[in-house]
């Protein structure tokens, strides 16, 4: 079985959107983008990496959050139709979580606009949400020996803190489903937006972090193989989350929309194969060069600075 993962679209659109919509975080974000993300974030980038993913020929697709730049309707709308238009496959193929831009003030979500837009996206083969904040999560999909698994980390926070948290309720929905024979009996591939591990600034994992990362690798520690993949760093890169019964690869994509001169954080998505057994046995990044080809090249060992 193969799996594409790729992370961080930023899509920006503004259409229909009054300037009273940015009394809040949001002009910060915009001041952000117009400075310095509309020179390296290019949405013609998302567009080439969906038709590529397409033709490569996977058995599903991992989304890993900050599909949006702005949490606006019109961006949630833009996602959409891109997923439909150049990805092009059934939903039950793709699935997506969010990231801190995709509930970047708390009106997106009081609105749900995630699951608004997205919600075909996110629906799960076993009813085991946590009832706390958008409902939908965790997710569960059950893909051959795979059981593919959707968090939710992301919440509104103050402007310059893009840190996550999962809470105390989708982290015992997670312990639950983790133990479901229709889960137990599979490899499990965790998906969310902030990386499980924190940097090594003390600042930094204050203000870009997932707050219970801890917590969640005590969850994760019972699972003896399997995968927890993210985004957030925009970044590619691999480390190993240590388990009482073996080991997971955590595994970050890096933005699907950075031009970047640095290989390891230049546009692009990542390949898992799994055996019929469910175990990885290849992993695999696509990265796109500045002609508009792919090359395949190993994805990099590498820790969050």
């Amino acid at each position: 079985m193969r799996l594409a993962h790729f992370s961080d679209l930023h899509i920006l659109s503004l259409v229909g959107v009054g300037p009273r919509r940015f009394l809040n975080k949001r002009l910060s974000g915009y001041l952000n983008l117009r400075l310095k993300r509309k020179h390296v974030h290019h949405p013609s980038y998302v567009a080439a990496i969906a038709r590529e993913v397409k033709r490569v020929a996977v058995d599903h697709v991992a989304i890993t959050g900050d599909l949006t730049n702005l949490a606006l309707e019109a961006e949630f709308q833009a996602v959409r139709e891109l997923l439909e238009r150049e990805l092009g496959l059934a939903p039950s193929d793709v699935s997506v979580v969010p990231g801190n831009h995709d509930l970047y003030t708390r009106g997106s979500l009081r609105g749900r606009r995630f699951v608004e837009y997205l919600a075909p996206y996110v629906e799960s083969d076993l009813p085991m949400a946590s009832p706390l904040g958008l409902g939908v999560f965790p997710f569960v999909r059950l893909r051959g020996p795979l059981a593919i698994i959707g968090l939710s980390s992301a919440v509104p926070r103050l402007p310059f803190v893009a840190a996550g948290k999962l809470g105390a309720s989708q982290l015992g929905a997670l312990s639950r489903i983790l133990a479901h024979e229709d889960v137990s009996k599979r490899t499990p591939v965790i998906l969310l937006h902030h990386p499980v591990h924190l940097p090594r600034s003390p600042l930094k994992a204050m203000l870009e972090g997932l707050h219970d990362a801890r917590d969640l690798a005590e969850r994760l520690a019972g699972v003896e193989h399997g995968l927890v993949l993210h985004g957030h760093l925009h970044r590619r890169l691999r480390q190993e989350l240590a388990t009482t019964r073996g080991a997971m690869h955590a595994v970050g994509a890096t933005s699907a929309s950075l031009h970047h001169h640095d290989g390891s954080k230049m546009a692009g998505f990542n390949v898992y194969d799994f055996d019929d057994a469910g175990r990885l046995r290849g992993t695999e990044a696509h990265v796109l060069d500045d002609a508009g080809a792919f090359h395949v090249e190993k994805v990099p060992l590498g820790e969050w600075l």
